[in-house]
C-alpha cells in the first residue's frame, strides 16, 4: 500500500542500502507495517496519528542500534532492556508525553498479526516476570548470506521523519488556530467553517476530543439549575463541563464530568457494543452520555446499539438496563447544531481559544517549546 510518505521512506532506505532499497521494502514485514502506520503523515493534523505502536517500536529499535548489535551480533544473548528505561524514553518524544504502556506490552504486537497473520516472528518480546524487553532481531535481518542487511538505523531515520512531518503539521495547525483568534468579526465565517472542518469522522480521535469539549462547554455555560437543601435557600447554578483529563486515558470510561448534575459523558468513535457497556459497567451503570464521531442519525446509532446489546446479552431485562444507562447520543450533527448556537451566543472566539489551550495541552506543545 502506497501512499505520500511511502516516497519518503523509500529515500530513506535507498540512502541506507542503494539499489538494494526496493527489495528491502518489499521484503520486510516491518517495513511494511511501519508504511501502514505513517500513511497519515502528509493529511495534517487533523488526521489520525499513530505514535504509541510506532514508539513501542522506535525505543527498542534506538537501544538496540545505541548498543551497536546491528553491528557486532550476540543480541540473542542480551539480557534485555528495562520497561522503566523504555517507558521513560518513549515519552520523552515528541507527543508522547502522556503514551501508556499498552503498545509495548501487547497492542504493537495484536496489530502487526492482524496485519500479517502470516508472518511468526512476534516484533516486542518480553519476560514479564524481570520486566526485560526485546525488539525480535528476525525482523531487523532482510536477506539472507552476503546479502543480509540490518534495517535498524533505517526503522529509526524513518520513524524520526514521519515524527518532524507530524510535528511541522500540527505547528500549522496551532498557527491557523492562533491567527483565526486574533481575526476580528468580519473572519468569523472562516474561524466557523474551520470548526465545522473539525467535525469529521476522518478527524484525529484526540483532537475530535477536544474540539467536541471547546463546543459543549460553551453550549452549556448559559444554562442554569437551581439547587439547594432547604426551599428558601436555593441557588442558582450555571451548568459547567470539565475535563477530566487526558485523551484516551486510562480514566474509566469519562471523559468529561458535567457539574452540579454529575453527568458523564464518553467521547468515542466506536461502535462495538461491547465497548459501551464496558465503559458503563466501569462507572457501575451509572447514566453516561456518549459523543460519538460519527455522521449516522441519532436514532440508526441507537439503534445499532441495541442490536448490538440484544446480540450479546439476549435478555431482555439485561438489555434495558443497559440501554437505559445511556443518557444522551451526541453525534456530529447534534455537535454542529450546538456550535453554531454557541457562535450565536458569542462564543466563537472563546472556542477557538480553549481549542488551542487543551490541543497544546494534549499535545505537550508547550513542553517542547522550552
Amino acid at each position: 500500500m502506497d501512499h505520500a510518505f511511502t516516497t519518503e521512506i523509500k529515500a530513506i532506505l535507498a540512502k541506507h542500502f542503494k539499489s538494494a532499497a526496493d527489495e528491502v521494502f518489499e521484503r520486510s514485514p516491518l517495513l511494511q507495517y511501519i508504511n501502514i502506520k505513517t500513511r497519515s503523515a502528509t493529511r495534517g493534523s487533523k488526521s489520525r496519528n499513530s505514535y504509541a505502536n510506532l514508539y513501542a517500536i522506535y525505543v527498542l529499535v534506538e537501544d538496540y542500534v545505541q548498543r551497536k548489535f546491528h553491528v557486532k551480533g550476540n543480541y540473542a544473548k542480551d539480557a534485555g532492556v528495562q520497561f522503566s528505561k523504555l517507558f521513560k524514553r518513549q515519552r520523552e518524544l515528541p507527543f508522547g508525553g502522556k503514551l501508556q504502556n499498552h503498545a509495548l506490552n501487547h497492542r504493537m504486537n495484536e496489530e502487526f498479526k492482524k496485519f500479517f497473520p502470516q508472518v511468526d516472528a512476534t516484533p516486542i518480546l518480553r519476560v514479564v516476570e524481570t520486566k526485560r524487553y526485546w525488539i525480535n532481531e528476525r525482523l531487523l535481518k532482510v536477506g539472507k548470506g552476503k546479502r543480509e542487511v540490518n534495517i535498524g538505523p533505517a526503522v529509526l531515520e524513518i520513524i524520526d521523519a514521519y515524527t518532524m512531518v507530524k510535528k511541522r503539521s500540527f505547528e500549522e495547525f496551532i498557527a491557523t488556530c492562533e491567527r483565526l483568534n486574533k481575526i476580528s468579526g468580519k473572519g468569523s465565517k472562516e474561524i466557523e467553517m474551520f470548526i465545522i472542518g473539525l467535525l469529521a469522522p476522518s478527524v484525529d480521535a484526540r483532537l475530535f476530543e477536544i474540539v467536541s469539549y471547546a463546543i459543549l462547554k460553551h453550549f452549556y455555560h448559559d444554562q442554569k439549575v437551581y439547587f439547594g437543601f432547604q426551599r428558601d435557600r436555593i441557588k442558582e447554578e450555571r451548568l459547567k463541563l470539565y475535563k477530566t483529563g487526558r485523551t484516551n486515558a486510562n480514566d474509566g470510561g469519562i471523559d468529561f464530568v458535567m457539574q452540579p448534575l454529575g453527568r458523564f459523558f464518553q467521547v468515542t468513535e466506536t461502535l462495538d457494543v461491547k465497548k459501551y457497556f464496558l465503559d458503563i459497567d466501569k462507572i457501575e451503570r451509572y447514566p453516561i452520555s456518549f459523543v460519538i464521531k460519527s455522521g449516522a442519525s441519532i436514532a440508526d446509532l441507537k439503534a445499532q446499539l441495541k442490536r448490538g446489546a440484544e446480540k450479546q446479552y439476549g435478555v431482555k431485562a439485561v438489555v434495558d438496563k443497559y440501554m437505559a444507562c445511556i443518557e444522551e447520543v451526541i453525534n456530529i450533527e447534534v455537535l454542529q447544531d450546538r456550535f453554531r448556537k454557541a457562535v450565536k451566543d458569542g462564543y466563537l472566539k472563546s472556542i477557538i481559544a480553549e481549542i488551542v489551550l487543551q490541543s497544546k495541552v494534549e499535545f505537550n506543545y508547550e513542553d517542547e517549546e522550552h
